[in-house]
């Protein structure tokens, strides 16, 4: 009798468990840990013609740059936005544009509007999910709790980008306006701005409707308009102009 008993109640609590992670995944709030390496980002295009002024300046800045967003979501939005204070500030200069993008995407209709500052000046953006074409591959690694599947794509027609999403949280969605894939992107890496985001923490916090929401004032822009306005903007910059443009598509 007490063996029934307690195989009842592990098929219950096995229930229960999964009645509440279906809950969980399908609403929370995810903290990214954006990693910049500076020093990289920062190079000039011709390292001999660095001037000792520049390279004793860069010496006394850390190689990186911590910063946390939290992205809150349910199975119908998403909002991306800056989280806890960085470890440490930098100038604005040195970090370049639009490093605190606040974007909110409707994952039914793949439609994402963001806020992003490029310098002095505001954008509002609307975009496309569906813009990347990914491909995706049998390649797997844990993220905070999470197993997720490897997928590649490229940004700017040149631009590589490295995504790990996990299908258990079946929402596509993932950090700054990067989705499209058939789960939450939970680790993304883009090797030539030497810059990563991963999950920190997944949390059962889910949050109320009127938080879906931004500040839309600003240069209202389509995507592709935003592209050519910032590759003409920054056409005599150089390689560190390309890095500009490819920071303010993101």
């Amino acid at each position: 009798m007490k063996k029934i008993i307690l195989s009842i109640g592990l098929v219950l609590g096995g229930l229960l468990t999964g009645f509440c992670q279906a809950r969980f995944l399908g609403a929370g709030t995810i903290e990214f840990e954006r990693r910049i390496n500076i020093h990289r980002q920062m190079e000039r295009e011709n390292v001999e013609e660095e001037s000792d002024f520049w390279k004793e300046f860069m010496s006394k800045q850390p190689k990186f740059q911590n910063s946390y967003f939290n992205l809150s979501f349910n199975k119908d939005k998403g909002l991306y936005q800056p989280g806890r204070e960085p470890d440490k500030k930098l100038e604005p200069w040195l970090l370049g544009p639009a490093k605190e993008n606040i974007v909110l995407t409707d994952y039914s209709s793949n439609q994402l509007i963001s806020r992003r500052k490029v310098f002095e000046e505001n954008f509002i953006v609307e975009d496309s999910l569906d813009r990347l074409e990914w491909k995706i591959s049998s390649e797997t690694r844990e993220i905070a709790g999470f197993e997720c599947r490897k997928a590649v794509a490229v940004i700017s027609d040149s631009v590589y980008v490295v995504a790990f999403y996990t299908d258990e949280i079946p929402v596509s969605g993932g950090p700054e306006s990067f989705g499209g894939l058939p789960g939450m992107i939970l680790g993304l890496a883009v090797p030539r701005l030497y810059t990563t985001w991963f999950a920190t923490k997944v949390e059962i916090t889910e949050a109320p409707a009127s938080a879906f929401k931004i500040n839309e004032r600003g240069k209202k822009i389509a995507g592709s308009q935003m592209a050519t306005l910032l590759q003409s903007t920054f056409t005599d910059w150089g390689k560190r102009g390309e890095k500009f443009v490819w920071w303010s598509l993101l």
